[in-house]
């Protein structure tokens, strides 16, 4: 009948002092712990009550990582928007560690210039070509260029395969270089097999300045190799487009030629 057994002795205890069974100093010293058991009892069944609003409460509050950087930071959207790094932050916590092993730090370029031949009674011509076409999402890319005077006595043309080494986000990287080579002067001509090495300098990540210095060996093996040694230098003049300066040399049996080259890139 009584859902609560504190209840209960107090009751008795009242009863008993009434009855004369047990004395009225006594009741009120026995009933005092009962009554102090029966409110601590309340309270408990009254929090036991409250902690499911307040899940629910907590639940229904957006978290830090629920809510939006815009919210957070009180930012504009459209400066949110702009910027894809505020972007990537506002996903959560980005793994630098797996950027430097995995996101390139340059970027592939389409190449187009102005060339001069010094060895060549300083004849001009051109350059095109494509720089670090990466294959997939490896460290393997695919490079690409021809090369040609104006009088048509000077030509160049080959296609390589690099596979990078090192991190590909990190500051300074090596890759072999494999590939197909052709070259033609006034007195000599050879192509086959294009191998050596680059290293690549990038103080800026993302394509904003970088240096490389590529030496290869056409036909090696052969009594009439010939090697190249290449300087490359670029710097960005916006997010998408670079100037590129290029000296050149390509020793071949019995001479020397050098080129000289400025041009624009197109960074992908």
């Amino acid at each position: 009948m009584f859902g609560k057994p504190s209840v209960v002795l107090a009751i008795l205890l009242r009863t008993g002092r009434i009855l004369g069974e047990i004395p009225g100093a006594q009741a009120q010293t026995a009933v005092r712990p009962a009554i102090a058991v029966a409110r601590r009892r309340r309270r408990w069944l009254g929090c036991r009550r409250l902690i499911p609003l307040g899940l629910s409460a907590l639940m229904a509050t957006p978290t830090l990582a629920q809510s939006s950087i815009e919210d957070r930071y009180e930012l504009d959207p459209a400066t949110v928007e702009g910027s894809p790094t505020l972007q990537r932050w506002s996903d959560g916590t980005p793994d630098i560690l797996s950027d430097i092993r995995h996101d390139p730090s340059f970027r592939t370029r389409i190449q187009a210039g102005y060339a001069v031949f010094p060895s060549s009674n300083g004849s001009s011509g051109f350059t095109v070509g494509i720089e670090d076409w990466f294959v997939g999402n490896t460290a393997l890319t695919v490079s690409g260029d021809y090369q040609r005077n104006s009088r048509g006595e000077r030509e160049s043309y080959g296609a390589d395969l690099r596979y990078y080494v090192l991190p590909l986000g990190g500051y300074i990287n090596v890759a072999p270089v494999l590939g197909y080579r052709n070259i033609r002067t006034d007195d000599f001509q050879i192509d086959g097999l294009n191998m050596g090495f680059q290293v690549k300098v990038i103080p800026s990540r993302g394509g904003g300045a970088d240096f490389a210095y590529t030496q290869t060996w056409v036909a090696p093996g052969n009594g009439d190799t010939a090697s190249t040694t290449e300087f490359e230098f670029g710097y960005a003049l916006t997010d998408q487009l670079r100037v590129s300066t290029e000296v050149e040399w390509q020793f071949t049996p019995g001479e020397t030629d050098s080129q000289v080259g400025i041009g624009l890139e197109w960074m992908l």
